[in-house]
């Protein structure tokens, strides 16, 4: 990853990055510190972040997806820290953390991260300031707010936040319905600029929700997007709508929402079912409470066969190993998230009249299955992208009353951030990644600590370590 300057302002010595960083740091570790404190504090011209640049896409693009070096793409940049207007947060970024989208990003695909921006800027005047030749990606942070633009009433200066990724236009009918269903709705830090992965991050101020006082900067900023994801699609009215005695196959299950879905699903009385790649994963879903738990590696599952169309031969051993840990019976719910290698064992084994809701593809966009299985059986496919605010909002209180806890499993430096996300890239990490910013070192941040303390280190340190590379 290069490191580089793009649009840096002119600025002073007495607020440069350093001076201002470190006034902000000492602020939020110091118990004394108050509202004016913050909004008086002097903030720097630029920043470092990570940051994808316009000049390097085509040619990026020019070459062939699998080829394609993050580190070519991935910079850590000197940029200018933007401003805040009417309805919008500034919030000092303690510590973020990486999701799937920011492979996506890395990779330029599967659209031009800078056609997504200049999508943004059409929908609203205000998004113009979106449309540069950079964008600083990343969709998860926990942080300190510093500035409040006018209008802004929910929060102020000084005020410890976590940052719901869900932008929507406040004047939207349908986003007063279900948020995920206005077609105007975006992915913060993936669809429009001024992201996580910065040591200053600009939110709208219906993003902004509180920080669970227990937990470290990093464990925080791990939680927000793979939580309310996992809320919506199993527990909304809008997803699933899991109950009482279901099963629930889980795909990926060590990951950041996998490792979720399995707390929410025990804690609805549910049985969850987890598939996993490998033996140390298998250890850590037990370790997780999971009990029923297939490695796929070890039975060597292959659903896809060369040319494209499903293997009904290990559909079926799928399927019968899936009822040997279930009472004999198929899944009520199949927790779906990765997609091409998977969808047509997902639509196969759900129970007839079950429900396969499905949130992503990381191994492959293009699904191919027998929808006889589908239609005959009266299954159901649901479709989940991110949250509602107030889905975000149930969720996060669930982690503050200490009932959902963070799986982070390593954490990197903000200069080191793209060696986290190609790890991402190679399904080389469990749980997830979570990324300093303008914290100097981890397990700073926690406020509540007789809280923590009745929580458990054990249950805040599951995947700490990760498994063995």
């Amino acid at each position: 990853m290069t490191t580089l300057a793009v649009d840096i302002r002119q600025i002073s010595p007495q607020t440069d990055a350093r001076s201002s960083a470190g006034t902000i740091h000492d602020l939020a570790h110091s118990p004394h510190s108050t509202a004016a404190d913050f909004a008086a504090a002097p903030l720097p011209g630029s920043m470092k972040a990570i940051v994808l640049l316009r000049k390097d896409e085509t040619k990026l693009r020019s070459i062939p997806i699998e080829q394609r070096d993050l580190r070519k793409s991935l910079h850590h940049a000197d940029v200018t820290v933007p401003e805040p207007d009417g309805g919008e947060v500034l919030v000092a970024v303690m510590a973020a953390s990486l999701n799937f989208n920011g492979v996506w990003s890395a990779l330029h695909e599967p659209m031009s991260p800078f056609h997504y921006l200049s999508q943004f800027a059409r929908l609203e005047p205000g998004n113009a300031k979106h449309n540069l030749d950079y964008q600083i990606i990343g969709s998860d942070a926990a942080g300190i707010v510093v500035r409040v633009g006018a209008g802004v009433t929910n929060c102020r200066p000084g005020d410890r936040v976590v940052i719901h990724p869900g932008v929507v236009s406040g004047v939207s009918v349908t986003a007063y319905h279900d948020a995920v269903q206005d077609e105007s709705c975006r992915a913060w830090g993936f669809e429009t600029n001024f992201g996580a992965l910065a040591e200053f991050c600009l939110v709208r101020a219906n993003q902004i929700m509180p920080k669970p006082a227990h937990l470290t900067w990093e464990e925080a900023a791990s939680l927000p997007l793979v939580n309310e994801t996992v809320y919506r699609m199993l527990i909304s009215q809008n997803g699933a709508r899991m109950r009482l005695g279901e099963s629930v196959l889980i795909w990926g299950a060590t990951g950041g929402l996998g490792s979720l879905a399995i707390q929410y699903a025990l804690r609805a009385g549910a049985w969850p079912i987890a598939v996993v790649s490998s033996p140390d994963k298998a250890a850590l879903v037990r370790r997780l409470g999971c009990e029923a738990v297939i490695d796929r590696s070890a039975e060597g599952y292959v659903f896809i066969k060369a040319d494209g169309q499903p293997n009904l031969r290990d559909l079926v051993r799928f399927r019968k190993k899936v009822q040997s840990l279930n009472g004999g019976r198929d899944p009520e719910i199949v927790f779906e998230h990765t997609g091409r290698e998977t969808f047509a064992a997902s639509v196969f084994v759900a129970a007839h009249g079950g429900r396969v809701v499905t949130c992503g593809s990381t191994t492959g966009y293009s699904h191919q299955y027998d929808n006889r299985y589908l239609w005959m059986h009266v299954k159901s496919i649901i479709g989940s992208h991110g949250a509602t605010y107030h889905e975000a909002w149930k969720a996060n209180d669930l982690v503050c009353k200490g009932l959902i806890h963070p799986v982070l499993s390593e954490t990197y430096p903000l200069e080191r951030a793209a060696r986290g996300i190609e790890r991402m890239r190679q399904n080389r990490h469990v749980g997830k990644i979570g990324v300093l910013c303008l914290a100097d070192r981890a397990g700073l941040g926690v406020e509540d600590s007789a809280m923590r303390q009745r929580v458990g280190e054990d249950h805040l340190s599951l995947f700490q370590g990760g498994i063995p590379t």
